[in-house]
């Protein structure tokens, strides 16, 4: 990979970190009372940890190892089968969206749950819904452009932007969750 790639790549990855730690932070901090402000900083910096080290554990082998049309596999778990260089890089620019998109699901409930709900949700959330996520559509499942299937006309979806695996499954999990919780006080 050219070193203008690499660059590039670990540039955007911190961009996008950023919009998280501090940017969501500081900006749900900000939505809250102000009795309230550590714990929206807590929740957005230990889920920044948190996603990080699930990533890294399961999260990119379900995403992007295998061949399943529905899932990844588990043969690249804790990162064993990666080779070193452009995946490992990859994995990384991919870690900044899965931390990112579950701390946009904060904002739908921040002040109405305890902390060990969020960390416990987002674990849960990442492993179910965004891994299989962007396995269907960034790592190769059936909604992809790679897909033996043929979706849409062997096209498959274009998510260059995480339209699909961030801001959709962001929004309806944070509407299910907004619904489930029920009325601020």
């Amino acid at each position: 990979m050219p070193a203008a790639d690499i660059a590039w790549l670990l540039t955007a990855s911190a961009l996008v970190l950023f919009m998280t730690l501090p940017g969501l932070a500081l900006f749900y901090g900000g939505l809250v009372r102000a009795k309230n402000v550590l714990s929206v900083l807590m929740h957005c910096f230990m889920l920044a940890a948190v996603m990080s080290v699930a990533w890294v554990v399961i999260g990119f082998s379900l995403a992007f190892h295998g061949s399943g049309q529905w899932i990844g596999g588990l043969g690249n778990v804790f990162m064993l089968a990666t080779p070193r260089g452009e995946e490992q890089l990859l994995a990384l620019f991919q870690m900044t969206f899965a931390i990112i998109t579950p701390a946009l699901i904060i904002g739908a409930f921040v002040e109405r749950v305890k902390f060990g709900f969020v960390i416990l949700f987002s674990l849960l959330w990442m492993l179910l819904c965004y891994a299989p996520v962007a396995h269907w559509v960034w790592g190769g499942g059936f909604l992809s452009s790679s897909s033996v299937i043929g979706l849409f006309g062997g096209i498959g979806v274009q998510d260059l932007a995480g339209g699909v695996v961030v801001h959709t499954t962001a929004g309806v999990a944070a509407l299910v969750l907004a619904i489930m919780i029920g009325k601020r006080p």
